[in-house]
C-alpha cells in the first residue's frame, strides 16, 4: 500500500507540474501571438488615422488590447503613451524593442517596468517616422492561470483518493492472495505436504501459486518413495540375522536392527552415545577409524558378548558417521575348530598304522621269498602308504598353523642366508632333475623378522613344485628384493608356466592344476596352503605371477628389520 501511495503521489505531483507548465507557456505564447497582431493593426491605424490625434489613437489601442500603447520617433522621444504624460516620459531608444522595431522588424522582450515595477511583456511594431509598441502586464497571465492551477488541484487531489481507494483494493487483494501463499509455505514448512493453493489466476502471483504447487506434489512423491524406500531398507535390515548400527559424525546411535538389540542387554537409545551401550574396545575403534579415514574397517570382537566372537566391518556414510555390521562367528570358529580337530585327530591317529604298513611292506620287500607278482604289489602298498604318510604329516602341519598351535621363534635373518640355505638343502635334488639353482639379491644386506625353519619350509615347497612341475626349464632362481617396508622374496622357474583360470586358487588345499601329474609325482596338493598360512603368520603376503610357456613366479613378502636394529 504504501508503494502503491507513494507511485500514485509522485504520478500526481509530476501530472500537475508538468500540465501547469505546459499551460503557462501555451498561454504566454498565445498573449504574445495576440499582442503581436495587436501591434501590427497600432501601427496600421497609426500610419492611417488621420482624423484623430496620437493620444487619442494611443488611449484607444491601449484599452482595446489590454495593454499599454506607447509611440516614438526614430531619436526615442516619447510621443505618446496610454497610461503616462509622454513629456515627462525618458527616452526609449534603448530599449531591445524598439531597437528591433526602428531596424524594421518586430521587436518583442520582457523586463520589469522601471516605472510600475512589474514585469511585462513588449511588442513593438516599425513605423514611419518612429515605432509603435504595446506592453502587456505579466501578473494579468498569472491571474488568468490561477483558475486552472486551482483546477488542477482539485483534479489531482480528486484524482489522488479514487486511485488511493482503487489502491487499496488491489492491495488488500494481493496481499491476501500472497497471505495464503505465505500461509501455504508454513504449512509445508512443517511438514504438511498434502497442503495445496487452489489458484486458477493467470498473472504472475498465479503463475508462482502453480509452481509451488507442482513443486510441492513433486516433492510428496519423491518423499512417499523415499518413505517406502526407507521401510523396505528397514524391514530388510531387521531381517538380517547379523547386527547393524548406525551412528554419526558424533558417534551417536542413529538408527540400530533388531539383532542388534537382541544382541545387547537392553536396546540401545537413539542419539545416546554408542559407548553407552557397546564397551568392546575394538568394535569402536572400527567405527572411529571408518568415520575419521573414510574407508572400510574390519576387526575382530571377543567381548561384546560373552563366550561369542563377532566380525566387524564398519563403513562411513555419505553424510559423515559410520554403519558396523556384527557377524558372529561364534559357530563358525566352533566347526572350523572341531575340523581341524579333526583331521588333527584323524592324521594323528593314522600315522601310526601308515607306519606299520610301510614297514612291514619294505620287510616284505627284503625278503627273497617274494615273487615278482607279489613284490609288484607289495611296491604299490608301500608307494600309497608312503603317499598317504607325507599327506597325514602335511594335513596335521597344515592344522598347527592354521590353529596357531605352532609357536615360531622370530629372530632377525639375513635375506642372504634364507636364499644360500634354500639352495645348498636342494642343490642334489636339483641335479638329479637336471636343474640348477641360481640366486639372485638385490638386497644382501638386508636383515627380515622371521621363524628359519619355517621359511625354509616355504622354500622347500615351492622349490619341490619347481622341480615337479616346471623341469623342463632347466633353471630355478631364488632371489629377493625391496618392496616398501618389506623384503620380497621369490621362487621362478621356466617351465610351461600355469593358465591364468588357475592363479586365484592355487593356495587352496588339495587344488591342483595337474590333478593326474601331481598324484604321479607324489603331491598331496597341501604344499602351497601351507605355505600361504606360514606367510600369514609372519604378517605377509603370497602370491602367483605366470603365463603360459613363460614360467612361474611364486613370491612371498615379509617384515623387514628397522635399521637401528640390525
Amino acid at each position: 500500500m504504501f508503494v502503491f501511495l507513494l507511485v500514485i503521489g509522485a504520478t500526481a505531483i509530476t501530472l500537475q507540474l508538468t500540465v501547469h507548465r505546459v499551460w503557462e507557456r501555451t498561454l504566454h505564447e498565445q498573449i504574445e501571438r495576440n499582442l503581436k497582431q495587436k501591434a501590427v493593426m497600432f501601427a496600421y491605424r497609426v500610419e492611417a488615422d488621420r482624423q484623430h490625434t496620437l493620444a487619442d489613437i494611443t488611449a484607444q489601442e491601449g484599452q482595446a488590447a489590454g495593454a499599454r500603447a506607447t509611440v516614438i520617433d526614430p531619436t526615442g522621444k516619447v510621443l505618446a503613451d496610454s497610461e503616462s504624460d509622454a513629456s515627462t516620459m525618458e527616452n526609449h531608444g534603448h530599449r531591445k524593442e524598439f531597437i528591433s522595431a526602428l531596424s524594421g522588424q518586430l521587436g518583442v522582450d520582457e523586463r520589469k517596468s522601471q516605472t510600475l515595477g512589474v514585469p511585462f511583456l513588449y511588442v513593438a511594431a516599425p513605423v514611419s517616422g518612429g515605432a509603435v509598441r504595446l506592453a502587456y502586464p505579466l501578473p494579468e497571465m498569472e491571474i488568468t492561470d490561477r483558475p486552472l492551477a486551482v483546477a488542477l488541484f482539485w483534479g489531482s487531489l480528486s484524482a489522488f483518493v479514487f486511485a488511493v481507494l482503487v489502491a487499496a483494493v488491489a492491495s488488500h487483494y494481493v496481499g491476501r492472495r500472497l497471505q495464503r501463499i505465505v500461509n501455504f509455505a508454513e504449512r509445508v514448512a512443517a511438514g504438511d505436504l498434502t497442503a495445496r493453493i487452489a489458484s486458477t489466476a493467470t498473472d504472475e502471483i498465479g503463475k508462482v501459486a502453480a509452481a509451488l504447487d507442482k513443486t510441492t506434489r513433486r516433492v510428496e512423491e519423491s518423499y512417499a518413495r523415499v518413505q517406502t524406500s526407507q521401510r523396505e531398507l528397514e524391514t530388510l535390515l531387521n531381517s538380517m540375522q547379523d547386527a547393524v548400527v548406525a551412528v554419526d559424525v558424533d558417534g551417536r546411535i542413529q538408527w540400530a536392527n533388531r539383532s542388534m538389540d537382541r544382541l545387547l542387554l537392553r536396546a540401545p537409545r537413539l542419539n545416546a552415545p554408542l559407548i553407552d551401550s557397546v564397551r568392546d574396545p575394538d568394535f569402536l575403534a572400527a567405527i572411529q577409524k571408518a568415520a575419521r579415514d573414510q574407508a572400510v574397517t574390519s576387526a575382530h570382537s571377543n567381548t561384546i558378548v560373552t563366550g561369542r566372537t563377532f566380525d566387524v566391518t564398519a563403513a562411513p556414510m555419505p553424510g559423515g558417521g559410520a554403519v558396523a555390521v556384527l557377524r558372529d562367528l561364534t559357530e563358525t570358529e566352533r566347526m572350523e575348530k572341531s575340523r581341524r580337530d579333526f583331521i588333527a585327530n584323524v592324521s594323528h591317529e593314522l600315522r601310526t598304522p601308515l607306519t606299520s604298513i610301510q614297514g612291514y611292506t619294505e620287510t616284505l620287500l627284503d625278503s627273497p621269498l617274494a615273487d615278482n607278482h607279489v613284490r609288484e604289489f607289495l611296491e604299490i602298498i608301500r608307494k600309497n602308504s608312503a603317499r598317504m604318510s607325507r599327506l597325514t604329516e602335511d594335513l596335521l602341519t597344515l592344522a598347527r598353523v592354521e590353529s596357531g598351535e605352532q609357536r615360531f621363534d622370530i629372530q632377525r635373518v639375513s635375506t642372504e642366508e634364507l636364499l644360500q640355505d634354500a639352495r645348498e638343502s636342494f642343490r642334489e635334488v636339483a641335479r638329479s632333475y637336471g636343474v640348477e639353482l641360481e640366486i639372485e639379491n638385490s638386497v644382501p644386506a638386508a636383515r627380515v623378522n622371521a621363524d628359519r625353519e619355517a621359511i625354509h619350509q616355504i622354500f622347500s615347497n615351492l622349490i619341490e613344485n619347481g622341480l615337479k612341475y616346471a623341469a623342463s626349464g632347466k633353471k630355478i632362481i631364488l632371489g629377493a628384493r625391496s618392496a616398501g617396508s618389506g623384503v620380497e622374496f621369490y621362487v621362478r622357474d621356466f617351465g610351461p608356466g600355469i593358465s591364468s583360470e588357475h592363479l586365484p586358487r592355487l593356495f587352496e588345499r588339495f587344488y591342483r592344476v595337474d590333478k593326474a601329474r601331481s598324484r604321479e609325482s607324489g603331491g598331496t596338493g597341501l604344499g602351497l596352503a601351507i605355505a600361504k598360512h606360514i606367510v600369514l603368520a609372519h604378517e605377509g603376503t603370497i602370491r602367483a605371477e605366470s603365463e603360459l610357456h613363460h614360467g612361474s613366479s611364486f613370491l612371498f613378502t615379509l617384515t623387514a628389520c628397522a635399521p637401528d636394529s640390525v
